[in-house]
């Protein structure tokens, strides 16, 4: 998981082995895995993060993250969750426009949220949706 995270993200810093074992230790945590992708995500007190969703670059536009989001709002439905929410990088358009299908809209806005390797502060965008029509 952490190689294709790597090959996923610059901004934000991709996730380390000891990062996402330490995020899969906690009870709350799940994971969903595709051949080339997966994603990590929380429930708690009715609220669902999505916490990172990556795929391999080399196997993008084939629904793998279409299908990873559909994924965890079913789980996080099962879970309890009533609403979900993600922070995506104001300038990652194509992750918006997954979300966007699958539901997800604009909240706010998380100014100067993410730093670049070289020190840039770049914002994030929170986008939510309601979870009881997911599954």
């Amino acid at each position: 998981m952490a190689a294709i995270h790597a090959a996923c993200f610059v901004t934000p810093r991709p996730w380390s082995v000891v990062d996402i074992a330490g995020t899969l230790a906690s009870p709350f945590v799940f994971v969903l895995t595709e051949p080339h992708g997966f994603l990590i995500g929380r429930v708690v007190a009715g609220e669902a993060e999505l916490l990172t969703l990556a795929v391999d670059p080399r196997a993008r536009q084939r629904g793998t993250g279409g299908r990873l989001v559909d994924g965890f709002l079913a789980e996080a439905a099962a879970r309890g969750g009533e609403s979900a929410f993600l922070e995506v990088l104001a300038s990652n358009l194509p992750a918006q426009s997954l979300y966007a299908r699958k539901g997800f809209v604009q909240k706010g806005k998380r100014s100067g949220y993410y730093h670049t390797p070289d020190g840039k502060r770049l914002d994030a965008l929170v986008l939510t949706r309601a979870i009881s029509s997911a599954a």
